[in-house]
């Protein structure tokens, strides 16, 4: 698992990507009540909103981690937002992507690093 600056974990599976936010920030976010995730097949560069989300405590956008396409979204996060909360790095994932380089991974902090980050 990859994280980002920005709270997000990325996990490869094949030559896709699964993004979410990592437990830390699910925390300092609250419960969350809202989540509007991207369309299917959207072609995403660096940093732009890809998905929107809001908590008891804030709003807050989710940027993409790196430059791919969305091949699938977490449909059941719009019915349930805070499967986020129960479970950040597994059910509570937001979307998969497919990257236009797989080495960029090897830029993003690893866990440890994140962790340092977060302390």
């Amino acid at each position: 698992m990859k994280f980002t600056e920005e709270h997000e974990w990325l996990l490869a599976e094949g030559d896709v990507v699964i993004v979410g936010i990592t437990e830390h920030a699910a925390t300092q976010l609250g419960d969350l009540v809202f989540v509007e995730l991207p369309e299917v097949g959207t072609e995403v560069s660096k940093d732009d909103e890809v998905v929107v989300i809001e908590s008891v405590k804030a709003a807050s956008d989710i940027l993409a981690p790196l430059d791919g396409e969305i091949v699938e979204v977490n449909e059941a996060l719009v019915d349930e937002p805070t499967k986020v909360n129960e479970d950040a790095t597994g059910a509570g994932w937001m979307f998969k992507m497919k990257l236009a380089d797989m080495s960029e991974l090897d830029d993003l902090l690893d866990e440890d690093a994140y962790k340092a980050l977060i302390d």
